[in-house]
């Protein structure tokens, strides 16, 4: 089965989509994990895309719709993927199916109030590479496992949420119509636990 999972950022398509690569047995491909991948090891495509993520921005489409055209030509993708952040825009939609033919896509609907919530409320370590909400610590500043400093992360920054939900909503919003229009929508309502989200996500798929 061929996936796009849709929904703007903080919406939870990673935590679904690897829910969903262990259920299905079939590889989940996140753009954003290839890029932080590229940033981290500090290759050529990291310090070209470096500047413009930090921004909030989006990386340009023909950089993207190359990695994602060579990643899905490999022999673990042969028998279906999930896509997690790709495509964001009627034009990497357009290039998809010009070597891809998707089953479906799945768009889990959150408002913007929740996803500001989400994304400002996050807070990581330095120390151990932990990830914790501040709804769920006693103390915002201090690492619960390590008990090291926590930061905010600048992609989590209020400013840069809203900067990327901005760009969601004028290039990402439009694909909704798109698959729409090719009844290949399911929508899905993204708030709520984990659980409760994924067992809605399996019903539609199931139907």
């Amino acid at each position: 089965m061929k996936i796009i999972l849709l929904g703007a950022p903080g919406s939870g398509k990673g935590t679904m989509a690897q829910k969903l690569t262990s259920e299905l047995k079939i590889p989940q491909i996140s753009t954003g994990d290839i890029f932080r991948k590229n940033l981290k090891e500090e290759t050529p495509l990291g310090l070209q895309i470096k500047d413009i993520l930090n921004s909030g921005g989006l990386v340009p489409d023909e950089i993207t719709i190359e990695i994602v055209k060579n990643r899905l030509a490999e022999s673990d993708c042969a028998n279906g993927y999930i896509l997690d952040g790709f495509p964001r825009s009627i034009a990497q939609a357009k290039a998809l199916d010009t070597f891809q033919n998707i089953d479906c896509a799945v768009n889990l609907d959150v408002d913007n109030a929740t996803i500001v919530s989400r994304l400002s409320g996050r807070r990581f370590c330095p120390e151990c590479s932990g990830t914790f909400h501040v709804s769920t610590l006693s103390d915002p500043s201090v690492c619960p496992v390590c008990g090291g400093k926590l930061i905010v992360r600048k992609d989590d920054s209020e400013e840069t949420v809203l900067e990327r939900l901005r760009v969601y909503e004028t290039t990402t919003l439009p694909l909704i119509e798109y698959y729409k229009a090719r009844g290949k929508l399911l929508t899905v309502n993204g708030t709520g636990g984990v659980e409760v989200v994924y067992r809605r996500i399996l019903d539609v798929l199931h139907k």
